[in-house]
């Protein structure tokens, strides 16, 4: 062990880049309390407002499936660093919203690429500082939880903070993100300090094929974790994205403070239960994905629930209930990639894995366009059939296709 590893273990390292994605994490998700003020105060149209949503999905979509494999050839370091840039540029950006749309299409898209990169590459330098010789002492599923953490409880706060702003003063345009941006500009520097973990040069031969992550194609991941992942963010969309709408007239002027509510109450329930979660999930079967599946189901179910009585405290039980399923699934999920990945391209499968994921923020939009001709609770129905069947359809590969490690 040289001098270097030694001080990075008495320092735990892991630490550092759990601080960095938990501050990424704040970036993307401060933003989505405040998309009614953005409609009420700036008067921008709800196509306008779709648009800030949209241009995030166009930094975040190519980050997570290109800074992954890179990071798998090139370091972790230098894409972190590019995430922390990133993030500071976005909540520059964002500070001046109030000159125009330009400064908010940008910010958000460097929002995107500063969450894409950090769920890609972050979650594979926490799992790898997770282990020895920097963190000997940590067990198999640390990494993961670790990981877990950090952006549940990054996407919380984002949250809680910019909605508490704006609910409770005028500063809601651009103090938030002067605090975000003053939070993030450190980890510039202390990024630099932490112990580069990719060292292999990730899959041998040129680029492209390391960008096609080999490891996508392994049967378990096929089967068992892209079925299951877009469950998890459909599930927070609906529960802290589109509730809040369907609730908008019980919720009266206390709109914006009770959709930042049913997004922290979501984040933090997710963020509470990894203990159960760390029980829940087996290598030897998709344990932990059936129960979040059921669990999901249930929680979309107490969402129609809560639709159908106009009950905002239905409807944070329903957030709550999301939330259980939301943290046992992003555990179990991280820990079926780690265990497919080789080193060679885990943080390029943790990106394709949360590519998937995030396809389900969709859910808001499809239901939304839909509902001028199906009612909302018979939608939110299908999503409730839906998430059982799939939960059925991993059930039916639960042993299968096991990694050989």
């Amino acid at each position: 062990m040289t001098s270097s590893d030694r001080r990075a273990h008495r320092g735990r390292p892991w630490v550092v880049v759990f601080a960095l994605v938990f501050v990424c994490s704040y970036a993307g998700n401060q933003f989505t309390p405040l998309l009614l003020l953005f409609k009420d105060v700036q008067h921008y149209s709800t196509t306008v407002v779709n648009e800030f949503l949209g241009v995030y999905v166009f930094g975040l979509a190519p980050a997570l499936l290109l800074a992954g494999a890179l990071s798998d050839r090139y370091g972790r370091r230098p894409l972190m660093l590019v995430a922390t840039l990133s993030a500071v540029l976005a909540s520059g950006f964002l500070a001046f919203s109030a000159h125009g749309v330009a400064l908010i299409l940008l910010g958000r898209w460097f929002a995107g690429v500063t969450v894409g990169v950090a769920m890609a590459v972050g979650t594979a330098w926490i799992k790898e500082l997770s282990e020895g010789p920097y963190d000997p002492g940590a067990d198999l599923q640390a990494g993961a939880r670790r990981a877990s953490l950090a952006f549940t409880l990054g996407s919380a706060l984002g949250a809680l903070v910019a909605g508490a702003i704006a609910q409770l003063t005028d500063l809601g345009e651009w103090l938030p993100f002067v605090i975000h941006a003053l939070l993030a500009l450190p980890f510039v520097w202390l990024v630099t300090r932490v112990p580069e973990t990719a060292t292999t040069g990730g899959v041998a031969g040129p680029l492209r094929r390391q960008l096609r992550i080999p490891a996508a194609g392994h049967r378990r991941f096929v089967r068992v974790v892209v079925p299951a992942a877009p469950w998890l963010f459909c599930g927070a969309a609906v529960a802290y994205g589109y509730l809040p709408v369907l609730l908008g007239d019980a919720a009266g002027e206390w709109g914006l403070g009770y959709a930042t509510l049913l997004t922290v109450t979501t984040l933090v329930v997710a963020a509470l239960v990894q203990p159960l979660a760390k029980r829940v999930d087996t290598p030897s079967s998709a344990r932990g994905l059936v129960v979040c599946l059921a669990a999901m189901a249930v929680g979309l179910g107490a969402v129609v629930a809560a639709v159908v009585a106009d009950s905002l405290v239905v409807g944070l039980v329903a957030a709550a209930m999301v939330g259980v399923a939301f943290g046992i699934g992003i555990v179990s999920s991280l820990l079926e990639v780690q265990r497919i990945a080789g080193p060679a391209d885990l943080a390029g499968l943790t990106g394709v894995f949360y590519a998937v994921a995030y396809a389900g923020f969709l859910a808001p939009a499809v239901l939304s366009a839909l509902s001028g001709w199906v009612a909302v609770p018979v939608l939110l129905g299908a999503l409730v059939v839906l998430a059982a069947l799939t939960a059925v359809a991993v059930l039916a590969a639960y042993r299968r296709h096991l990694p050989a490690r």
